[in-house]
């Protein structure tokens, strides 16, 4: 199974940036598929939080905006949402040391350990971050 991380949602929902097209055919693919894909759930807040930022985007998308396009995203039938389960903080705490994670990275070390606990082969994702953690296979655009 391959998860999708916040970048690529971003990419596919704000049409100015560079990596629009790509992201928006990669995401339409896996939301169109029969392939079983996923998004972990701290993404949707990160999501929010980057595409609504009057810092980040200008204009930035409205809170309405910003949820229709998660709404969209949800309803593909072969999404699963990662959601932390018995063995997550176990994990968080494995990948914070063998990534040496903290501060901002502390984030990431999450989505990799919601990643392992899920059994997601790969992660498509831009930030090269990722790639301190080992056994989690990350793909680009």
């Amino acid at each position: 199974m391959i998860a999708v991380d916040t970048n690529i949602l971003v990419y596919a929902h704000r049409a100015e940036l560079a990596q629009h097209r790509k992201a928006r055919t990669r995401l339409t693919r896996l939301a169109e598929g029969a392939a079983r894909w996923s998004i972990p759930v701290f993404c949707f807040g990160e999501f929010l939080r980057i595409v609504t930022h009057p810092r980040v985007f200008d204009p930035p998308s409205t809170i309405a905006e910003a949820c229709l396009a998660l709404q969209r995203i949800l309803q593909s039938p072969s999404l699963h949402v990662l959601m932390p389960g018995e063995r997550f903080w176990r994990l968080l705490i494995e990948a914070m040391e063998e990534a040496d994670a903290a501060g901002n990275l502390v984030f990431d070390a999450q989505i990799a350990a919601l990643c392992r606990e899920a059994g997601v082969s790969a992660l498509l994702t831009e930030d090269r971050d990722f790639d301190r953690f080992h056994g989690l296979a990350t793909m680009r655009l």
